[in-house]
C-alpha cells in the first residue's frame, strides 16, 4: 500500500506457496499495469474491450463501480444512486402484477431463504407479495432518502416500470455516462415500444437485449416468452446529428434492458463502443 507502483518480479511471486494466491496476486497486477498504461480508471476501463478481456469480471464492474461514483459524486438523487447499481451489480428481475421489479442478486441469493431481508427475497425470488406493501423497501421519490444509510447493504428494490421514478432515473444515468466518456450530449428517454418498423440503429444493453432486437431488426420471429424477456426500452437522441454517422444522423438509436433466467446483467461498454458516431 505504500508503494502502490511497486515493481514485483516473478521469482517474488514464485516464492509464494500458495497457488490461489499466486494466481489471486498475477491477476491483480495484470490490472495494475493496465490503469498504469493507460494513466486513468476510464482509459483502462475502455482498453479493456480492445481485444480479449484478461481480467475477472469483478474487476470490470469495479471499475465501472469507481467511475460512476465519480461521474455521480454530489447528487442528491438516490434514485439515480440506485439505478446505477445497474451497471456494476447484477439484478434478479421479477414482474409481478405488470410492475417489474429487480433486486441486487447477490442479497437475493443471501436472504431468500427468510430472515432480516427475507420479505425482499420471498418476493423477488417466488414472485409473492405486491408492489408498495409496508414491509417492502421499493424505492420511491417518497422513501428515496432511506437509500443514504442503506446503500452499502444493496437490500433496496427499485420499479423499471414504464412512468416509474426509478426508470427515469436510469435513463438519465445512461446520458451521463455517455457524456463522461464520449463528450457528447444526449437525450435518453422511456419508452413502450418502438413505432419504427425499420429503425435505424439499436443497442442492446445486456447480451439478451442485443440478440432480440437482432432478431427482430432482421425481420425474424421473436416468440411472446422471449420478448417478455425486455423490460425497458429507451429512444437515445442527440443534441448534435452531426455527431453521428452522416447516413442515419438525426434518426433515434434504440436501447432495450433485459433479463435472462431472471437476471439483468448489464453491459454498460455496449453504450460506449456500439453508438453510431462520426468518425470524422
Amino acid at each position: 500500500m505504500a508503494e502502490p507502483r511497486l515493481r514485483i518480479a516473478e521469482n517474488q511471486l514464485e516464492s509464494l506457496e500458495d497457488k490461489d494466491a499466486k494466481h489471486n496476486y498475477r491477476l491483480l497486477l495484470r490490472l495494475r499495469e493496465r490503469l498504469l498504461q493507460a494513466g486513468t480508471v476510464e482509459g483502462a476501463y475502455m482498453a479493456l474491450f480492445k481485444g480479449a478481456i484478461d481480467v475477472p469480471p469483478m474487476f470490470v464492474d469495479q471499475l465501472a463501480h469507481v467511475i460512476l461514483r465519480n461521474v455521480l459524486d454530489g447528487t442528491e438523487d438516490a434514485l439515480r444512486l440506485r439505478a446505477a447499481e445497474l451497471f456494476w451489480r447484477e439484478q434478479k428481475a421479477t414482474i409481478r402484477d405488470g410492475h417489474v421489479l429487480l433486486a441486487d442478486l447477490e442479497t437475493v441469493a443471501m436472504h431468500a431463504s427468510g430472515n432480516r431481508y427475507g420479505s425482499v427475497g420471498r418476493l423477488i425470488v417466488e414472485a409473492q407479495g405486491e408492489l408498495g406493501a409496508a414491509e417492502l423497501d421499493v424505492l420511491e421519490r417518497a422513501n428515496a432518502g432511506l437509500y443514504w444509510s442503506r446503500e452499502s447493504k444493496h437490500d433496496t428494490v427499485v420499479s423499471l416500470t414504464y412512468g416509474r421514478p426509478a426508470l427515469d432515473a436510469f435513463a438519465r444515468v445512461i446520458e451521463l455516462w455517455v457524456s463522461h466518456f464520449l463528450d457528447l450530449s444526449v437525450k435518453v428517454k422511456p419508452i413502450r415500444q418502438i413505432e419504427e418498423a425499420r429503425w435505424a440503429w439499436h443497442i442492446g444493453l445486456d447480451a439478451e437485449s442485443t440478440a432480440i432486437l437482432n432478431e427482430l431488426w432482421a425481420g425474424s420471429e421473436v416468440d411472446a416468452g422471449r420478448m417478455r424477456n425486455i423490460l425497458a426500452l429507451f429512444a437515445l437522441r442527440f443534441d448534435e446529428p452531426a455527431a453521428m454517422r452522416p447516413d442515419i444522423a438525426g434518426r433515434t438509436v434504440y436501447l432495450a434492458l433485459s433479463a435472462e433466467d431472471g437476471v439483468v446483467r448489464m453491459k454498460p461498454q455496449n453504450l460506449l463502443l456500439n453508438l453510431p458516431l462520426n468518425e470524422a
